[in-house]
């Protein structure tokens, strides 16, 4: 950890400010200590990278997803190519396509969870340049050990920390964009996942996110159940009803063969914004607003042909003559006076 970086970090469980403490220093930065909250919660450093990890006790869903992870960071990492010269894809091209969807800058700050081996940290790296920060993250040791080892020689700002993806260790707005491929389809709250990336993210700036999942037009076909049967991973379905409110011109494609799902959206504010009082024209009438919150118990079908009637012969809107009716009668039932 470089020096400084302490005060960027947070309690990922109650988004605190963090203290350093015990911390051991060399040249190149903060070799060990003790980052603490005042909740008091406690997270280590060990070996200049610092340890975010919530829950303390994980959820067996990534419990079983960590172990499949440090079983096998060796042969995952030289054996994942495969996974592009099995549909006639290059690998390179396909990984600088969706960091493109990124639309970053030379000095962005960008969070890259789930990070892997840092076959997508390279390529991010070397886009921010010496001016740019990238914060990688995963949940796997060894994999994020792969990953640094991977990063020797980039000339970018490179901090990594081991972290649950759907608790991250930063306050909101951090990131000028954030990526993550590969994974999320074994989170343990992928939803939570979700909504912590745009958190973590600027207003405007951008979320890749992609994984396995067979689209629904191959999944009855030779090519699908060939692929669902070898790898379960395609089984997952597509996580659409998960994404967070905040995100705008939300966007997706399959691809590596097809197979692979690639979701990027602009992080906004909130729910979206719309004009949801105005009046709207014809025999209904009413607002958007009040056709929801206006809505009243049900009536007899006859009671309801004559209120039509009554309508029409008006000229006036549904809701206006509900409107005028239902206030004179209350006005009169409780004794209030125009």
């Amino acid at each position: 950890m470089r020096f400084g970086e302490e005060n960027f970090y947070v309690d990922p469980i109650t988004l605190e400010p963090l203290v350093l403490s015990n911390e051991v220093k060399d040249e190149a930065g903060i070799v060990s200590g003790t980052l603490s909250s005042a909740s008091g919660n406690r997270f280590d450093i060990v070996n200049g990278v610092p340890n975010f990890v919530y829950p303390f006790e994980l959820p067996v869903a990534d419990q079983k997803a960590l172990q499949q992870y440090e079983d096998r960071a060796d042969a995952y990492d030289r054996f994942l190519p495969l996974t592009f010269s099995t549909y006639g894809e290059d690998e390179q091209v396909v990984r600088n396509a969706m960091v493109d969807k990124l639309n970053l800058t030379p000095g962005s700050i960008v969070l890259e969870t789930g990070a892997g081996t840092g076959r997508d940290s390279e390529i991010i790296a070397k886009r921010l340049g010496p001016d740019g920060k990238l914060y990688i993250q995963d949940l796997s040791p060894s994999f994020l050990n792969k990953n640094l080892e991977r990063m020797h020689g980039v000339d970018s700002h490179v901090e990594p920390a081991l972290a649950n993806g759907y608790y991250l260790p930063f306050a909101d707005n951090s990131f000028d964009a954030c990526f993550h491929f590969g994974g999320i389809n074994a989170f343990g709250d992928i939803k939570r996942a979700f909504s912590e990336m745009a958190r973590v993210t600027k207003p405007g700036g951008k979320v890749v996110v992609g994984d396995e999942s067979m689209p629904p037009w191959l999944r009855e076909t030779e090519f699908g159940k060939i692929l669902m049967n070898s790898n379960p991973e395609f089984v997952y379905t597509l996580p659409l009803d998960k994404l967070p409110v905040e995100a705008r011109k939300t966007r997706l494609e399959w691809i590596i063969g097809g197979v692979f799902y690639l979701i990027d959206f602009v992080v906004g504010e909130g729910e979206p914004g719309a004009d949801l009082d105005f009046d709207i024209p014809g025999a209904r009438g009413g607002t958007h607003r009040t056709r929801l919150y206006g809505q009243l118990e049900g009536v007899s079908p006859e009671a309801k042909r004559m209120a039509y009637e009554a309508r029409a012969k008006t000229g006036k809107s549904m809701h206006q003559w509900l409107d005028e009716v239902v206030r004179e009668a209350a006005r009169r039932d409780i004794g209030q006076k125009d």
